[in-house]
C-alpha cells in the first residue's frame, strides 16, 4: 500500500464516510414508519429467543448468577410495537430472535415489513442484522452497510448518526420502525420472497475488536455502543410490523363470525369463535385500521368518513370478508 492510499484509508476509518442514507424520523427524506401507521396490516405472532451474553468479551461476567441478558419477556416482541423503553425484550451480545407470523409476508411495492427498537434518542442506536426465510431452515441476510468510523470505539452510551446506517434494524428511535424491502435480497432458489414465514433479528456486537466484531456487507466492523454489560444490553426488540401479508388464496370461512350492526353509525361489534386478525379496508383497497388477535371487541369508527368499507378477518382456518356500510 502506498503512502497516499494509506493516508486515505486512515482518514476514512477515523471520520467515517459520507452520510449516504435516510435521516432521522420526522425529517425530510426519512424512511422511518411510526408504529401507528395504517401501512401495517399484521404483526409477529410467535418468537423463538436465544439470549446473548452480557459481555461477549468476558463471558465470566454475571448478573444474578447468569452471563446472559435477562430483561423483558419474549412476548413483549409480539403484536404491535409499544414505542416504550420498558415493553421490549433484550437480545444481548449476539442474541437472536426468530419471529413468525400468522400469514406469510410477500414482496410488494416498497418496504414489506419494519423492525422496531426502543432507542430513547434519535442518535443512541443499538443495531441488529435482519434475515428472512421462507422455509424456517435457510435464512438470507439483508445487505447491511455501516459508514461509521471504526478506529475509535463508540462507548457504552455513545451516539451515532442514522444517516450512516442502511439495512440494519435499530436505525430509528423508539416508536419508529426501520423498513426492509425484500427486493434488496439476491435471487436464490432457496428463498421465496413472496412467502416469507420467518424474520430473524441478530444483535450486532458493536465492538471494533477484530476477533469479535460484527461485519457489514463490505467486511467493515459495525461500530455501535459497546460494552452494554447490563441485563437489558444489546438490541432491544419492540416488534416486527408487516406491510405486505399474503391473504390471497385463503379458504373462505363464514360460520359463527359476527360483525354487527351493519349498517352502522360508527359503533361496531366483532364476535368470533377464535382469535383473528381484523383489517378495515376502504373502497379503494387501502387498509385504514388493523386489530390483531380479536375474539370479541367493540370498535368505534365514528371518526371514519361515511361510506363503504370491508372487514377482512383472517386466522389459521382461512379468511372471512364482510362488507360494511358506515352512515
Amino acid at each position: 500500500m502506498n503512502r497516499i492510499t494509506l493516508l486515505i484509508s486512515l482518514f476514512s476509518a477515523t471520520i467515517g464516510f459520507s452520510q449516504s442514507y435516510a435521516p432521522p424520523a420526522n425529517q425530510a427524506g426519512t424512511t422511518a414508519i411510526h408504529k401507528d401507521s395504517s401501512v401495517f396490516v399484521a404483526w409477529a405472532t410467535g418468537i423463538d429467543l436465544k439470549r446473548g451474553f452480557l459481555d461477549i468479551a468476558d463471558t465470566n461476567f454475571m448478573i444474578s448468577g447468569s452471563n446472559k441478558v435477562s430483561y423483558g419477556a419474549p412476548s413483549e416482541a409480539l403484536y404491535q410495537a409499544q414505542g416504550s423503553s420498558a415493553t421490549i425484550v433484550s437480545l444481548g451480545d449476539g442474541g437472536v430472535a426468530t419471529l413468525t407470523f400468522q400469514r406469510p409476508i410477500f414482496n410488494g411495492d416498497g418496504p414489506d415489513f419494519a423492525v422496531f427498537e426502543n432507542s430513547f434518542l434519535p442518535d443512541f442506536l443499538e443495531l441488529a442484522f435482519v434475515e428472512v426465510s421462507s422455509d424456517g431452515e435457510h435464512f438470507f441476510r439483508f445487505p447491511a452497510h455501516s459508514e461509521n468510523q471504526f478506529a475509535v470505539q463508540i462507548a457504552t452510551y455513545g451516539t451515532m448518526d442514522c444517516r450512516f446506517i442502511h439495512n440494519l434494524a435499530g436505525k430509528y428511535e423508539q416508536g419508529y420502525g426501520t423498513p426492509f424491502d425484500l427486493s434488496d435480497l439476491p435471487v436464490d432458489a432457496l428463498l421465496d420472497v413472496d412467502a416469507i414465514t420467518h424474520v430473524r433479528i441478530i444483535d450486532v456486537v458493536g465492538t471494533i475488536d477484530p476477533t469479535l466484531a460484527s461485519l457489514d456487507r463490505f467486511g467493515n466492523p459495525i461500530n455501535d455502543p459497546y460494552p452494554t454489560a447490563f441485563a437489558s444490553g444489546g438490541f432491544d426488540l419492540d416488534g416486527v410490523g408487516v406491510i405486505h401479508q399474503k391473504t390471497v388464496g385463503l379458504p373462505e370461512i363464514t360460520a359463527n363470525y359476527k360483525v354487527y350492526p351493519n349498517p352502522t353509525a360508527g359503533l361496531l361489534t366483532l364476535d368470533f369463535p377464535i382469535a383473528s386478525d381484523v383489517r378495515i379496508i376502504d373502497f379503494s383497497g387501502k387498509v385504514v385500521a388493523f386489530f390483531p388477535a380479536v375474539e370479541y371487541q367493540q370498535l368505534n369508527l365514528v371518526e371514519f368518513q361515511k361510506g363503504v368499507y370491508f372487514a377482512e378477518i383472517t386466522n389459521a382456518s382461512g379468511k372471512f370478508t364482510q362488507k360494511l356500510i358506515l352512515r
